[in-house]
């Protein structure tokens, strides 16, 4: 029932899309972490630990940054916006069948993607190691989304024209895409020794790898992105030959061939 519950919320929430498609998969994403954070406090407010009272908060941090980003970025970029007019169709000629197909399937996914936690709190589990280190990476990922968001703007506001390489774009290309990536694998870790029946456990893994798989695509999108934009550039093929494009210490550098990556 709890999770019934929470799909209505990321319904009601990422509803949003309907008035412009892209926000089924952005703003409403961001402030669907929101609702869904704000939601297991109150359903659980009698058997709140200090854990899972950190990891809702954290959710509602998260989801009010990454909502509140984007929706800054869109409201004050006028070149974000005719960027994205050329990459991302406005979904005007989509039918509303597939409208409605891409509503559900984003509120199911943003349920899975906080359900350790909810199963977490559902089994009343008490605060243990496992909880604590999982607080620990989801607050670092929200640390890196944030960081690395700051250092672009700074670097963009310096040099426009310009790539960004300094910073945390000197270890890995996408720094804020391996936030996200850090944040829902702390989520994760959160409800691991909590799962407590296979649909539990398929809930957690699909909702998380279906957000890594999106990131990947997401990195792929930017790699077209840049490579049209300064792929005359020697210094940005320098740079790309030299940076991973998402995971640190991994040498994958490039993704763009891989087109069953969409983010």
């Amino acid at each position: 029932m709890e999770f019934l519950i929470l799909i209505l919320i990321a319904l009601i929430i990422s509803s949003i899309g309907y008035y412009k498609y892209i926000y089924f998969i952005s703003l409403g994403y961001g402030f669907s972490v929101v609702g869904l954070g704000a939601a297991m406090l109150i359903m659980f407010r009698n058997d709140l630990k200090i854990d899972t009272i950190v990891m809702c908060v954290l959710f509602i941090v998260y989801g009010f940054r990454l909502g509140g980003y984007l929706l800054l970025r869109e409201i004050r970029s006028a070149s974000y916006r005719n960027t994205m007019k050329k990459e991302i169709k406005d979904g005007k000629d989509m039918k509303f069948i597939a409208k409605f197909f891409i509503w559900i399937s984003c509120a199911a996914l943003y349920a899975m993607q906080v359900s350790p936690v909810l199963f977490r709190m559902k089994h009343n589990k008490s605060t243990d190691i496992v909880a604590i280190v999982g607080c620990v990476i989801m607050f670092l990922g929200i640390l890196l989304e944030s960081a690395s968001d700051i250092q672009k703007s700074k670097s963009k506001a310096k040099n426009p024209n310009r790539f960004c390489d300094t910073g945390l774009f000197k270890i890995v290309r996408c720094p804020n895409y391996l936030g996200e990536v850090l944040f829902w694998t702390g989520v994760f870790v959160c409800g691991v020794n909590t799962f407590g029946s296979v649909l539990e456990w398929l809930s957690a893994i699909v909702g998380y790898l279906c957000i890594v798989y999106i990131m990947f695509g997401g990195a792929r999108r930017l790699e077209i992105r840049q490579n049209r934009n300064y792929g005359n550039d020697p210094e940005y093929q320098e740079y790309v030959k030299k940076t991973p494009i998402l995971i640190p210490l991994i040498p994958l550098y490039s993704v763009e061939k891989y087109k069953f990556l969409v983010g």
